[in-house]
């Protein structure tokens, strides 16, 4: 769906086509079909190999490259990559060889969207769907997990014309859409290739702006929390909360069901009283809930660990920047329908740490049990 609007929108491009089988233990097969552009960017038979997608991906459009002199390659990747991770691992300059950079700009990224199986895939969470990332292979993650990042990674959202009565659902899909990807542009798409098929704006199909790789990057980044969806459309609304204070680990554990009611995703981090050096991320998508450390804090004087942070790290440790806590802080959007703001509210309230359980410093705060984390023991 999103590779035919592209190729509407222009018409001479190379599609580049990827699928990738996965094997326990080894690095996956991929396979890749050329088509589009003149014969010698053809290929009628698909071409298979071994290993790391990135690499074997990189010199597929390097030789492009080479062959052809500048073309447009619509890079089409299926959904077993973790796409925003795959892609800057896919532009990092490895020593020793060629870079992407030199020979490509990156340009948006669409992302096709069916309503029926993504509302599918956004609640399941009976099973694992294995990704490839930057990193190479992911630890396990639900189709719900899967679904939300193809989403949340797009600048554009193509979503399918609703027919046969199934108007309302897609509304609501695209009311979704909206909130887990506020930035995102969607567009209608129709099945007809007649005139009044929709066509993509001319800036989804130029390079996209300098810095594209670099912000990337900055999504990744564990402090960094989506733009917030605003205001309730079929049903579907987002909340964000904040808090200075850290969260004492065993109430949070005991408002968790309050507080995942009617949350279909959740992004974000948290400051834990038994963790205070470590950033806890917070990630759930449908009814499975998933936090693991993330990386440590900024603090004064570690100049290391400020050079190697991102510049919107930085920024962010900057604007937050309290002289008693750091940059340390609870900040979580929630996207669901039917959220009860103010139960939400409250319930995440009344885990942040009272002033007497403040005044204790961390020499006690580390010594609560963490069922969260650590299986009831403290870390």
């Amino acid at each position: 769906m999103a590779v035919d609007h592209m190729l509407r929108a222009a018409p001479g491009a190379v599609v580049l086509a990827v699928s990738i089988q996965h094997r326990d233990g080894a690095y996956p097969a991929v396979q890749r079909f050329i088509s589009g552009g003149d014969a010698r960017q053809q290929t009628a038979a698909p071409l298979s190999a071994t290993g790391d997608p990135a690499v074997i991906l990189r010199q597929d459009l390097l030789a492009l490259r080479r062959t052809t002199g500048a073309p447009h390659v619509v890079l089409a990747l299926p959904a077993e990559f973790d796409v925003l991770p795959f892609l800057t691992e896919l532009w990092r300059t490895r020593i020793g060889s060629s870079s992407l950079a030199d020979h490509y700009e990156p340009a948006p990224l669409l992302v096709g969207v069916d309503p029926a199986p993504f509302m599918a895939d956004i609640g399941c969470v009976h099973r694992a769907a294995p990704l490839w990332g930057g990193d190479g292979r992911t630890d396990p993650l639900t189709p719900a997990e899967a679904a939300a990042r193809q989403v949340e990674a797009a600048d554009a959202l193509i979503v399918p014309v609703a027919a046969n009565g199934a108007g309302e659902r897609t509304e609501v899909v695209a009311a979704l859409l909206g909130h887990l990807n506020g930035q995102a542009l969607l567009v209608a798409s129709s099945h007809s290739d007649g005139p009044e098929a929709a066509r993509l704006p001319s800036s989804l199909v130029r390079r996209a702006p300098r810095g594209t790789v670099d912000e990337w990057r900055e999504r990744l980044e564990p402090v960094t929390v989506p733009p917030l969806g605003r205001g309730v459309h079929h049903g579907v609304e987002s909340v964000l909360w904040r808090a200075r204070r850290p969260l004492h680990p065993e109430r949070l554990a005991d408002v968790l069901a309050t507080v995942m009611c009617g949350v279909v995703r959740s992004r974000g981090h948290l400051w834990l009283a038994s963790r205070p050096d470590s950033v806890v991320a917070w990630r759930s998508a449908g009814p499975h809930l998933e936090l693991r450390e993330a990386g440590s804090w900024l603090e004064t004087g570690d100049q290391r660990a400020w050079n190697a942070a991102s510049p919107q790290r930085r920024t962010l440790a900057s604007w937050f920047w309290h002289d008693y806590y750091g940059e340390r802080r609870n900040e979580i959007t929630f996207t669901g329908t039917g959220l009860d703001e103010q139960r939400l509210r409250s319930a995440l309230e009344s885990a942040v740490l009272s002033d007497a359980e403040l005044a204790q410093g961390r020499e006690a705060w580390v010594t609560h049990p963490d069922p969260l984390l650590s299986g009831g023991d403290p870390p």
